[in-house]
């Protein structure tokens, strides 16, 4: 399996969990600010120790060749 091409990456990570329930909401909101991309992977990534719990969510994108 191959994994498409990109040329660049964003990540969203946080550790708090007011900002873990409005992640997708930035989410949502970056991904509408920046529609030149187009998303070719993405992956998400739990850790967590005795205090924190970490989320963080990967976007492999490349940009839309301009029209």
């Amino acid at each position: 399996m191959s994994v498409p091409p990109f040329n660049a990456v964003k990540v969203f990570s946080t550790t708090l969990a007011r900002d873990r329930e409005a992640m997708g909401e930035n989410i949502t909101r970056w991904l509408k600010d920046n529609s030149g991309i187009e998303i070719v992977d993405k992956v998400i990534t739990q850790s967590s120790d005795k205090e924190f719990h970490c989320l963080s969510i990967t976007i492999f994108y490349k940009t839309k060749p301009a029209a």
